[in-house]
């Protein structure tokens, strides 16, 4: 025979059984008309992606030492920082590709930011309207970047020249790797100065179009 105690013990735990049973099915219930309200709400459309543009790029040939203007198109941010390293990024992708004119390893976010400043006026001097870009280079590229005076030369050139071919008012662009200052990109190519997009030597007359 069941003491009567033990059927005491017994029924309060049906009990809490069952009503635990009916709170995780109410909960279960609840979550579900969540999770459908939520896809109520959700976009029916892809979000809208940024329109292409077409940007020139001057792209280094080691054979004879010169830069060739190329038209691509890019989709680019608005904001015209993002919009310079995306422009930059697509340069270097070019010098990673196989069979390159200028061949340069390739390294994830190898220009780290690109910041467009006013231009320091020299005292005495007019004001001018330029802007300075400075270009942050992550330190993988430039541990991976090939040593010598030309194709480092070519490298730091070419990304003055396309900043300035689709921003003309970069007029100098000073370089960092690591948001620190770096005496040279490999041994040779000069960081700690900066250089005039004026000053630039003359590019290659050909003109490929990529899109």
């Amino acid at each position: 025979m069941i003491p009567r105690y033990q059927k005491i013990l017994f029924g309060v735990l049906l009990i809490a059984s069952i009503a635990m049973a009916v709170v995780l099915v109410r909960l279960r219930e609840k979550n579900h008309q969540q999770m459908l309200k939520g896809e109520d709400l959700a976009p029916t459309v892809a979000p809208a992606v940024a329109p292409e543009e077409q940007v020139t790029l001057m792209v280094a040939n080691d054979s004879d030492g010169t830069l060739v203007s190329e038209a691509h198109s890019l989709p680019l941010p608005k904001d015209s920082e993002a919009s310079a390293r995306a422009i930059l990024a697509k340069l270097l992708e070019i010098y990673a590709a196989s069979g390159a004119t200028h061949p340069v390893p390739g390294v994830a976010r190898a220009v780290q930011q690109v910041f467009l400043l006013p231009a320091p006026v020299a005292k005495g001097a007019p004001n001018s309207a330029g802007e300075l870009a400075v270009v942050n280079l992550s330190g993988a590229f430039a541990d991976g970047h090939p040593s010598g005076i030309l194709t480092e030369s070519l490298t730091v050139e070419s990304i003055c020249a396309t900043l300035h071919a689709n921003l003309p008012n970069v007029s100098e662009v000073r370089f960092l790797v690591d948001g620190q200052q770096r005496p040279t990109l490999a041994g040779h190519a000069d960081l700690t100065r900066t250089y005039l997009t004026a000053e630039l030597p003359g590019t290659a007359a050909s003109e490929g179009s990529k899109p």
